[in-house]
């Protein structure tokens, strides 16, 4: 479930923040007298969230005991026994990460406690605000509650009662959780993995009995092993299943006529408007289920009405090269059986129906694309987008290659772009920021732009925005800078962090009408130093995600075509991939440090740059890497084989880049594009080494194709 997910950012987590009263301290005898619980949503307290109750001990409660909680054999008068408590506890809890302060102690005897009972003990993931606070700050005199509630400035209140203490822990948790992020601790799993590399405080824990809140190298491997999805529509995108071209009837037509056309032509819905003019704003559909509605209510005199009384609008649409489980997702969520297929201009080229959908099965995974769609808030995204590196380690488990998975990856990425662009807009307007001043789209550069994300990727975006006259100027440079900093803002927050070197929207640079982004083109390629070209290599990669795409394309083809006959340009551009060598020692071993070979620095990076160079060269208007070497190639200009060696080097760097992430991922690490050599089988070192080897001659390569003639 997403909020168990290791991904899911620990400012939008799903938790039940809990604690026991108990009559004594000693793991094994201890029994449970009082649980309170409190639910975390989203990383916030849940209006009304709250379970309290008493708990028989089936023992007197200790003198000594009653004096710290104030609990007596009294007040248990008439208290459920524990399997009662347990049974509402666990229905309160669900399936949620539990958190707590010393959470160990209160774990053991809960699990103590069960094994009394006869109850199926099953241990849960847990978090323990006690090892957070040495996290963030390892040299405090002490880490009750009393001294962290002074340090962070939160108010205690109940204390010593179980739903005191629990209401409590859950205010420090969520003032831990900023300071959590400073230190780089962003994540459930990298919580966890931080709170495991307290070895003094998990040593104490142990002698004491208590659960370690940490998860093992063999529960983390044990959940990889057992993942899996549907392949089937992360693979195949909707173009290749859609019907088409799109049936088109007047509205001026009865529902008579609509209902033949259904039967002869054996489909069932057809789109309502004008053939020529298709686009999701001016067209409506009606389907065979808005046939039999109409003639249930209005009787048989509904076959003579227009269908234009009976068409629904505005269309429910999806892109053509998004990949199936997005369809199957708004189904889903929508509960409807048809969607209208649209390319970024809007128009309208197919159809998609359940029917067309009825051999693939829906999973909680495909409801992804459409969650990010309708997320609400940056917080509802990151919960989505969490869900990520699950959906590719099972693809990975599927045997699906690491080039498909990153598409995925790279479409989510460019769907999350886009809704944290319509969430700015929303709040700006709110806000009274006003409309937009002129036409503009978002871009998204780099790599997802080229669709090869993989699960370390950062933000790359632009503006780019129609002409402003002199008037709209001073407005349309605040507004759009206002933009950008909220499509940034919210995208960080939602677990895409910004971009080290500044590539992003909400810096000037990034944000240019048509006109400015033309003019930087030319001075880019008449006039460029090599300092000058570290980011223009990404704007080639463009991929517009929000707004007028049509802008968007204009600058790209218009760098594309002022670009391939300018010779220093693509000199100085080949020249930040030269003096490229493998990482590989003399005798064919990997060059490593810390036992990792960087295959980003050490393969890929110049792999893909030297496509892009070839692409613009050649005038082969492709954004993904293997399509611009296959394109060179067609063009039979030489080098055949080598650009067919590394196209397949392309594949394997990226699916040992992406099987490393994941694992980081799960381990609560940084995802990193350097890859454990140890991990690998040795199937796999000698795949990749071969890979790496059939790099060795790309300089030598590109020097003969970048001034072959075509």
């Amino acid at each position: 479930m997403t909020r168990r997910i290791s991904a899911i950012p620990l400012s939008a987590i799903d938790a039940v923040v809990f604690d026991t009263e108990t009559t004594g301290l000693d793991v094994k005898t201890a029994r449970i007298i009082q649980i309170g619980g409190v639910r975390l949503h989203e990383g916030e307290l849940e209006p009304d969230g709250e379970l309290e109750t008493f708990v028989a001990p089936g023992i007197p409660v200790p003198p000594d005991s009653t004096k710290v909680h104030g609990i007596s054999d009294a007040d248990l008068d008439g208290a459920p026994a524990y399997v009662e408590a347990c049974k509402r506890f666990d229905s309160f809890a669900g399936e949620r990460i539990l958190i707590g302060h010393s959470v160990g102690f209160d774990l053991a005897v809960m699990q103590a406690e069960s094994e009394r009972a006869g109850l199926k003990w099953q241990r849960p993931r847990a978090l323990c605000t006690r090892m957070l606070a040495q996290v963030v700050q390892p040299n405090l005199p002490t880490y009750d509650l009393e001294a962290l509630a002074s340090w962070l400035g939160v108010e205690l209140s109940g204390r010593h009662s179980a739903i005191g203490d629990a209401r409590s822990t859950a205010r420090i948790f969520c003032a831990l959780v900023p300071r959590l992020l400073e230190r780089n601790v962003r994540t459930l799993a990298e919580a966890e993995a931080a709170c495991g590399r307290l070895s003094a405080a998990l040593e104490e824990q142990y002698k004491a009995g208590w659960h370690l809140p940490v998860r093992s190298e063999e529960v983390v491997l044990s959940e990889k092993a057992l993942a899996r999805v549907d392949a089937y529509p992360y693979r195949h995108r909707i173009r290749d299943l859609m019907s088409s071209p799109p049936t088109v009837l007047g509205p001026k037509t009865t529902l008579k006529d609509a209902l033949a056309t259904f039967v002869n032509r054996k489909i069932s819905s057809v789109f309502v408007g004008v053939e020529d003019d298709l686009n999701r704003n001016n067209t409506g559909i009606i389907t065979e289920r808005d046939v039999l509605r109409a003639v249930a209510e209005d009787g048989g005199a509904a076959l003579d009405h227009p269908i234009a009384d009976y068409m629904n609008m505005p269309l429910e649409s999806v892109f053509a090269d998004a990949y199936l489980y997005r369809a199957m997702g708004r189904m889903s969520r929508l509960r409807i059986r048809h969607l209208a297929v649209i390319e970024p201009d809007g128009r309208v080229v197919g159809a998609i129906s359940a029917r067309d959908l009825l051999r693939l099965r829906t999973t909680d995974a495909i409801s992804l694309g459409d969650e990010i769609d309708r997320a609400p808030s940056a917080k509802a995204l990151g919960v989505a987008f969490a869900r990520l590196p699950v959906i590719a380690r099972g693809l990975r488990n599927e045997d699906i290659e690491g080039r498909e998975v990153a598409g995925v990856v790279s479409r989510e990425l460019c769907a999350m772009t886009r809704r944290a662009a319509e969430l700015a807009e929303t709040s700006m307007e709110q806000e009274g920021y006003g409309e937009a001043p002129a036409a503009y789209a978002v871009l998204v550069l780099g790599s997802g732009g080229r669709g090869e994300s993989l699960l370390a990727a950062d933000q790359d975006n632009a503006i780019v925005h129609a002409d402003l006259s002199d008037a709209d100027k001073e407005r349309g440079d605040a507004w759009f800078a206002e933009l950008g900093k909220r499509i940034a803002d919210t995208l960080h927050e939602a677990g895409i962090p910004y971009c080290k070197g500044g590539i992003m929207a909400s810096n000037e640079q990034w944000r240019d009408s048509v006109s400015g982004w033309k003019s930087r083109v030319d001075t880019w390629i008449r006039h460029s130093k090599p300092e000058d070209l570290l980011n223009v290599d990404i704007f080639y990669d463009m991929r517009a995600v929000h707004g007028d795409a049509g802008l968007a394309d204009e600058i790209w083809r218009y760098a594309h075509e002022h670009g391939h006959s300018e010779i220093p340009f693509l000199k100085l551009l080949a020249q930040q991939a030269a003096g490229f060598q493998p990482p590989l020692g003399l005798f064919g071993g990997f060059k490593t440090e810390n036992g990792r070979v960087d295959l980003k620095k050490g393969g890929l990076f110049p792999l893909v740059a030297n496509a892009r160079v070839l692409s613009i060269r050649h005038g082969i208007l492709h954004r993904a890497t293997p399509d611009r070497l296959n394109g060179v190639r067609a063009l039979e200009i030489g080098a055949g084989n080598d650009l067919e060696r590394a196209v397949d080097a392309h594949a394997i760097l990226l699916d040992a880049m992406l099987d490393q992430q994941i694992d980081d991922i799960e381990r609560g690490l940084p995802p990193s594009n350097a890859v454990e050599v140890a991990s690998l089988s040795a199937p796999q070192q000698e795949r990749l080494k071969r890979a790496l080897g059939n790099l060795s001659n790309l300089d030598e390569m590109v020097r003969g194709l970048l001034f072959a003639k075509t």
